[in-house]
């Protein structure tokens, strides 16, 4: 019988997979397995995330009823417990470092010049319930997960993520997001932190973010505006003496 190749297929065939297979090396993610294979995992969780699947059920059915086609992308059938158990034994660095060479491989074909780069940054949160959320429960009441990103305005694509359990804050992931020399990131108040800003400015950095109402500086000196572009007033200022002398913002 003739074989024609799916959408899905072709999707996969975007996957840097000698990446992707001396990653799960290093990690040794495949060590001592026997029946489901981090590639075939791979497969069975980009399937159910383009599908909408909502349980392991739905992925592990809807797969089994498309194993012909699961031979000619490199994987098998899988059950929804031994789909269950990789996903909470196996190293998550896996997927994780896959992502950031695949943006990184994304990223080749922009070519701007330095500082016109526009970072969002942003994190959200997503409550978790059953088997397998015990690594994202902080309390008796609530269990939960956070991703942090940094999205590319001006590419429509995210550039990093990372995620932890939900009672992480929003500074805390972003100290560990890698910061591009010469960019501009744009935040909220969750990232109000003057030592990471004057990281960020250390690096040639621009923020756009907003200033707590507690937050009164002391202006300097004040630049001339074009009233029909929007903007309200520039200015540059100080932080006042009292939070200047704290050791925390530089």
């Amino acid at each position: 019988m003739r074989h024609n190749n799916s959408v899905f297929h072709d999707l996969l065939k975007r996957i840097p997979w000698t990446v992707f297979e001396r990653l799960v090396g290093e990690h040794q993610a495949d060590k001592h397995v026997r029946r489901l294979s981090t590639k075939s995992q791979l497969i069975a969780l980009l399937y159910g995330q383009l599908a909408g699947a909502v349980s392991l059920r739905e992925i592990a059915g809807s797969l089994q009823s498309h194993s012909a086609r699961l031979y000619h992308l490199g994987a098998r059938p899988v059950s929804r417990s031994t789909l269950a158990d990789a996903n909470g034994l196996r190293p998550s660095s896996v997927f994780a470092e896959l992502f950031a060479q695949m943006v990184a491989r994304a990223g080749r074909g922009l070519k701007r010049a330095v500082g016109e780069a526009v970072y969002l940054i942003d994190g959200s949160s997503l409550p978790l319930s059953g088997t397998g959320s015990h690594w994202a429960r902080f309390s008796d009441q609530a269990c939960g997960a956070k991703m942090h990103v940094v999205y590319d305005a001006d590419a429509e694509r995210p550039i990093y993520a990372a995620v932890t359990p939900a009672n992480v804050n929003d500074i805390t992931a972003a100290k560990e997001m890698p910061i591009e020399a010469g960019a501009t990131y744009v935040f909220d108040l969750g990232y109000y932190d003057f030592g990471w800003w004057a990281k960020l400015n250390a690096a040639g950095c621009r923020i756009v973010t907003r200033l707590k109402s507690h937050t009164k500086l002391t202006v300097t000196s004040e630049q001339a505006v074009n009233e029909d572009a929007g903007i309200l007033f520039d200015r540059i200022g100080l932080l006042p003496q009292r939070q200047a002398k704290s050791r925390r913002n530089p």
